[in-house]
């Protein structure tokens, strides 16, 4: 008699059509795609942030070697007075020092990575 009802109640019960199978997914790619592309500007805005601090400390590095010496120096010259741990360096940019004048700049310029 427990068997007999058992079986009623599931002869009534349906499982998943493939078309359900395939509207879900469908849902499911479209949000993964959607969270693929909003990560991959994540990480551009990461590398721009890293090349704007890493020429803040080399200038700030700079600015230091001048008070001290009275000259400008190269990375280097900055890295042997140990005002840098070692000289910032990335894939997507170099940095570099200017011994005469003691500007800073990175190439490519961090506002286009």
């Amino acid at each position: 008699m427990i068997q007999e009802s058992m079986r009623k109640r599931r002869s009534g019960e349906a499982g998943f059509t493939l078309v359900e199978l395939l509207i879900v997914i469908v849902i499911l790619g479209v949000l993964s795609a959607v969270v693929v592309f909003a990560v991959g500007g994540i990480s551009d805005k990461g590398k721009k942030s890293a090349c704007n601090s890493d020429v803040k400390t080399v200038e700030t590095a700079q600015e230091a070697y001048y008070a001290k010496n009275g000259s400008y120096t190269d990375i280097a010259g900055l890295v042997t007075a140990k005002l840098l741990r070692e000289a910032p360096s990335s894939d997507s940019y170099t940095i570099t020092a200017d011994k005469t004048t003691g500007a800073v700049t990175a190439a490519p310029l961090c506002s286009t990575l």
